[in-house]
């Protein structure tokens, strides 16, 4: 019998090799190079509004085990300093994602970030620390924090909705979904995403600034989004039902399988800031990315090694909780079955998957 989807699977593929994580953020890199503005403003209008504590309190929600949250953190550093007419800043920064996160291979890039960090000012005192928890609920004590940042975390919910029973040749939402799968996962992120703002709420002070990006929003100016943006992920129903077609899995893990993933709308996000109360919402924007945006145009990558890269970054962050569910055994047949289905694909049928930034200032 499958195993469940549990806090444990849910986390990228851990160390850094070919199909890690830290290998195979570039897509998430570049979606946070598209919200550095938002971030930037965000960061001005918190002095404006707080001043400049003795020690800012900084924590990255749903850091993953590669490199963009410490990067992000040097940008926010680099910035507050910029804006600083003092160079006696401390930051304590606090780096949050679930316990079967790959912490030790964040902490080993520790050294160089902090070499980075004082190069232009030896000065600076940054205290970093790792913290395991789910941000659905309460991880700091009331008003301790400052400034917030989470990038591509928060499309994933807490569990898998509840009465997906009618979803069976589906893994997510998709276009073939009943009626009633899309109002289950709605349902559950409603109330994650609202629970995740009350924690946050308690946890930051007044005029604190916290800035989210994460995949959701449907562009109606995009005419390919009226396609099915979850293609690619639809590949992999199609790998798994040709395996329980073959015998190699049986029908009823797949039946009972269903990712915890959910990209809300624009107007989904609106209402639930509004209606939880904490926050005000000072700035959402939406962008779209192509799922290979990491193939650099001087790449010449042929099909199959496009296929192969594409294959890679959705492994990075599919496999644990495929695992959890099917078992490790029939991890590498399901990926090398989905690469050839995707080198099949004319990379420019597949839709774009959108993306959200908002900016938020607590109450």
């Amino acid at each position: 019998m499958a195993g469940s989807i549990n806090e444990g699977s849910k986390h990228m593929n851990t160390g850094d090799g070919e199909t890690s994580y830290t290998n195979n953020s570039t897509p998430q890199k570049i979606g946070i190079s598209k919200s550095l503005h938002v971030l930037d403003e965000a960061i001005k209008d918190m002095i404006n509004d707080i001043g400049f504590p003795k020690c800012f309190k900084i924590a990255d929600l749903g850091c993953s085990s590669g490199p963009n949250a410490l990067s992000v953190i040097s940008r926010i550093i680099e910035k507050i300093e910029h804006l600083s007419k003092e160079n006696n800043n401390e930051y304590e920064v606090f780096l949050s994602d679930l316990h079967g996160n790959d912490f030790n291979n964040l902490f080993k890039m520790l050294p160089d970030f902090y070499n980075k960090l004082t190069t232009n000012n030896p000065s600076i005192k940054c205290f970093v620390s790792g913290l395991p928890g789910s941000f659905y609920g309460r991880l700091f004590p009331t008003n301790s924090l400052d400034f917030v940042h989470s990038s591509y975390s928060l499309h994933w919910l807490s569990k898998t909705p509840e009465g997906l029973e009618s979803n069976k040749d589906n893994i997510c939402t998709a276009n073939t979904s009943p009626p009633e799968i899309l109002e289950a996962y709605i349902k559950q992120h409603r109330k994650d995403f609202s629970a995740f703002l009350s924690s946050r709420g308690e946890e930051m002070v007044r005029g604190g600034r916290m800035v989210l990006t994460f995949v959701g929003g449907r562009l109606k100016d995009h005419a390919s989004l009226k396609q099915d943006q979850t293609l690619v992920i639809s590949l992999m129903a199609k790998t798994l039902a040709e395996m329980v077609a073959e015998g190699v899995i049986k029908e009823v893990d797949l039946h009972s399988f269903n990712l915890p993933v959910y990209p809300p709308s624009k107007e989904q996000v609106e209402e639930i800031v509004r209606s939880e109360g904490s926050f005000v919402l000072n700035e959402l924007e939406e962008f779209v990315l192509p799922w290979d945006v990491h193939v650099t145009s001087g790449a010449n990558l042929d099909k199959y090694g496009w296929g192969k890269l594409v294959t890679n970054f959705i492994r990075a962050f599919l496999e644990p909780t495929l695992a959890a569910h099917f078992g490790s055994s029939i991890i590498n047949e399901a990926f090398e079955r989905y690469e050839k289905k995707m080198v099949e694909v004319d990379s420019k049928e597949i839709p774009p998957f959108s993306n959200m930034v908002i900016s938020l200032t607590k109450k």
